[in-house]
């Protein structure tokens, strides 16, 4: 793990000396977060907009080997670019530019994983937000693991508005339904 935040360390130092906005998601934030697990990857959203992905994706592209043959291409289709470090270490980036993506990193907090090693981590609300869109298996024991770690000081009032507004675009229990199923199972609402 000690590898994986270094290397995390060394994306954010490269992301800042170019200014761009940014936060850690996926398992290095549930690493402190939530319950920690094992994770084999860095994930990250990065503030890219719509209509200037390329510049970003020619950046990282220029510091980082693509995962796949064609990773430029594909991270301008589907809005994730698939880098691996110099240590051979998976970096998946978000092209964050939705209204949603552009507030949970501005409301990013940095924390230090390990001494004089800080990271920009997506708040715990954040987080628990996009692992209930991401809705897999893993996902979801993720999210749980949050709110049973953050009970106490986690703001539900924003986590039910910000996931109103994906209600309809997935199939299955409404997100909102599923996250007070989850609060009621954690403690008494």
């Amino acid at each position: 793990m000690v590898d994986l935040i270094e290397e995390a360390f060394r994306l954010q130092t490269f992301l800042e000396s170019h200014q761009c906005a940014f936060c850690f998601i996926g398992g290095v934030a549930v690493q402190h977060w939530g319950e920690p697990r094992l994770t084999r990857d860095i994930d990250l959203s990065l503030l890219t907009g719509f209509g200037t992905e390329e510049t970003f994706v020619d950046l990282l592209l220029s510091a980082y080997q693509p995962r796949i043959a064609d990773a430029r291409a594909f991270a301008l289709t589907h809005r994730v670019l698939l880098l691996a470090s110099g240590e051979r270490i998976g970096i998946d980036v978000s092209l964050a530019a939705l209204p949603y993506e552009e507030l949970a990193i501005h409301r990013a907090i940095p924390v230090e994983l390990l001494p004089q090693r800080s990271l920009c981590l997506c708040s715990p609300e954040d987080l628990v937000i996009m692992k209930m869109f991401a809705g897999r298996e893993t996902d979801l024991r993720d999210a749980r693991s949050v709110l049973v770690r953050q009970v106490g000081g986690l703001d539900w009032n924003y986590m039910e508005t910000q996931l109103s507004q994906f209600e309809g675009l997935k199939e299955g229990p409404p997100l909102i339904d599923q996250l007070r199923r989850m609060r009621a199972s954690i403690r008494p609402a």
